[in-house]
């Protein structure tokens, strides 16, 4: 596989730009070698810098699940772009974009738009802190719901990917107020709980964990949050950066029935373009600023582009198979599995609807500390197995890989085959 200009590129950009990227994970650090660096995509396929073509399995993380350049999205944007970029004022994408989700999500009255899914979940902290009179916040090793002090502790995702266990800069009165639990492990969160009673504003939750690899909850363990809460006066916080509209149109929480007392958003919501939400019921989001005393704001929230580009994407999701979908997805976990069997390989293929993600190791992957028994060197070579099969994964063994909901039959095919080729390029 050519990567002359790649490789070029990422010298120069490590002159101007940390590391040579603006995330870390780019930087394909924890699988060796040069990140590739890209030129363009259109509908599953992108193409790098050198003329390389992948069919594209990482969807940047999560928000092109319609796969890349769609028609109907490309027209709303250059419509939105055509009147201008931003107002500062709110405008009528914002609106049919909150009823949108009121629709998908009937648990959900109001929602404020920000910019990222951090920038929700620190609005969602602060949200269940101010209706609760409550500090304290439970979250779940492994689970990452961004770069935010109170949360980035046992984080997955790019910390993991580094062997980071927390972040220099975060001081400890940050997260003294943070507790950790493992994940699937109710009696890790009763034991906070008893603790400290009356104390817990609020439980922070990946429904699927999607940042160290593809882990679903039980569902005893989903059912006992929620019950926990309920008994305990503690709000359920569903982080649904990842989940929302992707297995389900009403997110994990239609699928397993568990409803949030705060949703968290981002990813499919802006189509590709920068933005987050949080929403609740009235009686919650009326405590926000301008009705309430939370306060919360931002120069481009609710950004015309971004709005037009998530609203576009919904209308197209709405449209579409999901119980296709999800079978597709298992296709393509079951051709994991059957290839690494034909080479030998031991893995354990994690997958949720669109979400998909192999692990090597012998071990059934439930949480953060199962998760980690994956062989790290096994996953590098086959990082670049399959990028010289054709296939653009996460460069990270912790992070989920997400399926175009937009795959004919066909090209689950073609993934097949450049699945099956990867693992004999193994070999």
């Amino acid at each position: 596989m050519k990567n002359t200009r790649s490789k070029e590129l990422f010298e120069r950009a490590q002159k101007s730009l940390v590391g040579g990227v603006n995330s870390p994970v780019r930087a394909f650090n924890s699988v060796g070698g040069d990140p590739l660096f890209i030129d363009r995509a259109e509908g599953i396929h992108i193409f790098d810098v050198d003329g390389n073509e992948y069919i594209d399995l990482v969807g940047s993380y999560g928000p092109m699940i319609l796969g890349h350049a769609h028609p109907k999205v490309k027209q709303a944007v250059k419509e939105a772009v055509d009147k201008s970029f931003t107002y500062g004022a709110t405008t009528l994408a914002e609106v049919e974009m909150g009823e949108m989700i009121q629709e998908a999500f009937p648990q959900i009255d109001k929602v404020r738009f920000v910019n990222s899914g951090t920038e929700a979940v620190i609005s969602a902290i602060r949200l269940a802190r101010a209706a609760t009179d409550k500090k304290k916040i439970i979250k779940f090793a492994g689970c990452y719901h961004g770069h935010s002090d109170a949360l980035l502790v046992a984080a997955g995702s790019g910390l993991a990917t580094l062997g980071i266990p927390s972040s220099k800069g975060v001081p400890e009165e940050a997260v003294n107020n943070t507790l950790i639990s493992n994940y699937n492990d109710l009696e890790s969160v009763q034991k906070w709980v008893d603790m400290y009673p009356n104390e817990i504003a609020g439980i922070f939750i990946e429904p699927v964990a999607g940042n160290m690899g593809v882990i679903e909850p039980e569902m005893d363990f989903m059912k006992g949050l929620r019950k926990l809460c309920d008994d305990n006066g503690i709000l359920l916080v569903i982080d649904e950066v990842m989940t929302g509209f992707r297995k389900k149109f009403g997110g994990a929480q239609d699928h397993f029935g568990i409803a949030a007392d705060i949703t968290c958003m981002g990813k499919v919501i802006g189509g590709g373009m920068p933005v987050g939400a949080y929403a609740a019921k009235a009686e919650l989001m009326d405590q926000v600023a301008p009705l309430g005393g939370m306060y919360q704001a931002g120069t481009l929230s609710g950004s015309p582009i971004s709005m037009a580009c998530g609203l576009a994407t919904l209308k197209e999701l709405k449209n579409q198979d999901y119980d296709r979908a999800d079978q597709l997805g298992k296709r393509v976990k079951a051709k994991l599995e059957a290839a690494a069997d034909k080479a030998g390989i031991k893995v354990q293929v994690n997958q949720f609807g669109l979400m998909v993600n192999p692990f090597f190791t012998e071990t059934p992957v439930r949480d953060f500390e199962t998760a980690q028994t994956s062989d790290q060197a096994m996953f590098s070579k086959f990082f670049w197995a399959v990028a010289e099969a054709g296939l653009y994964i996460p460069p990270s063994q912790f992070e989920a890989w997400f399926l175009p909901i937009v795959l004919t039959d066909e090209e689950v095919e073609e993934i097949e085959r450049r699945i099956e080729k990867a693992f004999e390029l193994m070999k």
